[in-house]
């Protein structure tokens, strides 16, 4: 199927409807927009897969953080201290 779109001769038919369509002066304009479009989508999935191999070499143990269980002694000054906001 794709060697039968990519003939020369509906190749040559598709360049001059586009001529037509969009004319000389159009289709340098177009050629450079595309080829724009593709450099920043190509850098951008380098950076993403930057990110990624950069977040795979990084331990795991990093970036998991605990956080401390309150000792009794927390309990109790934090229980003092609603209570005196309750009352203001």
């Amino acid at each position: 199927m794709l060697e039968d779109l990519l003939s020369w001769d509906k190749l040559l038919l598709i360049l001059i409807v586009v001529l037509i369509f969009f004319g000389p002066k159009k289709i340098p304009e177009i050629a450079q927009s595309i080829g724009k479009g593709i450099r920043e989508f190509k850098k951008s999935m380098k950076d993403v897969q930057d990110e990624i191999s950069k977040s795979a070499e990084e331990p795991t143990t990093s970036k998991s953080r605990t956080i401390p269980e309150p000792t009794a002694h927390q309990d109790t000054r934090q229980e003092s201290q609603s209570k005196s906001e309750l009352k203001s």
